[in-house]
């Protein structure tokens, strides 16, 4: 790698920094080991999906439980299965017992350098009310899975910004015979 290639500070803020590599400039969060999506189905048959306002888009955006790993005081090696069950406990108030990593890979790859590892999360417990960090404004909502496309049409039309990484989820949500 050529030393211009190296990546540089242009602005830090409190969770994110502003960097360059080469001509090209991105983002890039502060003090986190890396982050989690939770695509969890309950034995119901139905996912598991949250809302909350997102000040960049000024909107509610519905999305698969996810957040950070590493980013609390003592917990900075968190490893990222224990980091998606914490989150999707927060987040929905279930635990599972089973955390299956499915797969990773970038999330807006022009504009930032963040890498999300999805899991599947099975053995579903309805364990408390979905509260999320204490700075979140949470919503849950249980969707079956054959309304889901016009539950999230239908979300669409309110206003509502559907995260894309829902879709992905919906991939991994049918049995793997199902996707071929």
């Amino acid at each position: 790698m050529k030393e211009s290639d190296q990546p540089q500070i242009v602005a830090e803020g409190k969770h994110i920094r502003l960097m360059k590599r080469g001509s090209w400039e991105y983002a890039a969060r502060k003090n986190i080991s890396g982050i989690v999506g939770i695509l969890a189905v309950t034995d119901e048959g139905k996912i598991l999906l949250v809302e909350q306002p997102r000040p960049p888009l000024g909107k509610n955006v519905i999305e698969i439980p996810a957040g950070l790993a590493g980013d609390m005081v003592g917990h900075e090696t968190e490893e990222l299965a224990q980091a998606a069950r914490r989150e999707l406990l927060e987040e929905t108030g279930y635990e599972a017992t089973e955390m299956e990593w499915i797969s990773e890979g970038a999330v807006s790859a022009g504009i930032t350098d963040e890498i999300i590892a999805l899991f599947r999360a099975t053995g579903l417990t309805k364990k408390t009310t979905a509260i999320g960090d204490g700075s979140e404004q949470i919503t849950l909502h249980e969707v079956p899975l054959e309304k889901v496309h016009a539950w999230l049409d239908e979300q669409r039309g309110m206003g509502k910004v559907i995260d894309l990484k829902v879709y992905s989820g919906l991939y991994f949500a049918k049995p793997q015979a199902a996707r071929g």
